[in-house]
């Protein structure tokens, strides 16, 4: 009875402690005030604004980093992104292929910093900065199909739907939401549910409020005003409003 009694009391000291120690412990923010996440510090602070920027139509050389940037294409060091889902981050090799070559910048405190990883032999820590829960599945390589190859857009311009302005930052910063809602906006505007053939089918706020289009439902009178109004006869579900286009 008395080792019963002794357990239970240490048990709930235990408990006592854990808890003292959990309401204590600074958590992480989840979130900042604009809701886009939180800053992430970099072992680099990598300037996006000197590689990806616009170029300085007054100084030809390109010799002045604050003032202009190098218009390097997005895709030439995040080279995953035409080809797989992630749009990866480029090895240091890729790098130090272009600094090991660029001796006016070689004593700058960023390229020392990166030349220290090199010849240590290990890859920079990189931290994610546009990081989506492990239950959602973005596809980078369809995205870059559509609007660069199909659209011919711009990449920066096909980037910056997702990503922001990046060619104006040093170290990435999140600009957008990236909730499910802003995405299926996006999607509703420009990305409309179709049926079989490719047609965009009626009534796309209903389709747009996840609702499975039912193949073989019945005709409904569209001037009724009933929210399903619609033929989804030959209605198949090909729209970005099938939950598993993101949730694999």
């Amino acid at each position: 009875m008395h080792r019963f009694l002794r357990l239970s009391i240490l048990l709930a000291g235990l408990f006592a402690a854990v808890n003292s120690f959990a309401a204590d412990a600074t958590q992480p923010a989840l979130t900042t005030e604009d809701s886009l996440g939180p800053v992430v510090v970099q072992p680099i602070e990598f300037p996006h604004n000197r590689h990806a920027g616009l170029r300085n139509p007054n100084d030809p050389t390109n010799s002045d980093p604050l003032k202009g940037g190098m218009e390097i294409d997005c895709m030439y060091c995040h080279t995953y992104a035409r080809r797989s889902a992630v749009a990866g981050i480029p090895p240091l090799q890729k790098c130090i292929g272009c600094h090991q070559s660029i001796e006016t910048v070689r004593d700058k405190p960023r390229i020392v910093e990166l030349f220290k990883y090199w010849d240590a032999k290990k890859p920079v820590p990189w931290k994610k900065v546009h990081d989506l829960p492990d239950f959602v599945r973005f596809n980078h390589e369809r995205h870059i199909k559509r609007f660069v190859e199909q659209q011919n857009r711009p990449t920066q311009e096909a980037c910056g739907y997702c990503h922001g302005d990046v060619k104006t930052m040093t170290v990435a910063r999140r600009s957008k939401a990236l909730t499910m809602g802003w995405c299926a906006s996006c999607h509703q505007q420009a990305h409309p549910v179709t049926a079989a053939g490719g047609t965009p089918v009626g009534n796309q706020a209903y389709w747009y409020s996840f609702q499975k289009p039912v193949a073989g439902a019945q005709k409904a009178d569209v001037a009724s005003g009933d929210a399903k109004a619609q033929d989804t006869n030959n209605v198949k579900a090909q729209g970005p409003n099938d939950c598993w286009q993101c949730h694999k």
